[in-house]
């Protein structure tokens, strides 16, 4: 699935990825492909990612929202 991670001042991430998880406002979240169509709003936590080549990566956000639709992600964070 394609991922993208944007905040306000630059692009943080853009690529496809095995799986994903989600400091979730109620609780954190996993995605992976072909996850049903989802808005949820995120809270002040890591996003971790698992990409093609099973490498991981973390970003720390303050909050913000994450939109899932057709194996795209897209995060707007803070």
């Amino acid at each position: 699935m394609k991922l993208e991670i944007i905040t306000p001042d630059k692009k943080l991430f853009e690529g496809t990825v095995k799986s994903a998880i989600f400091p979730g406002s109620e609780g954190s979240f996993g995605i992976l492909n072909n996850h049903a169509a989802m808005i949820a709003t995120l809270t002040k936590g890591k996003i971790e990612i698992t990409q093609d080549n099973n490498s991981k990566t973390e970003f720390e956000v303050k909050g913000g929202v994450v939109e899932v639709n057709k194996n795209k992600v897209t995060v707007l964070a803070e």
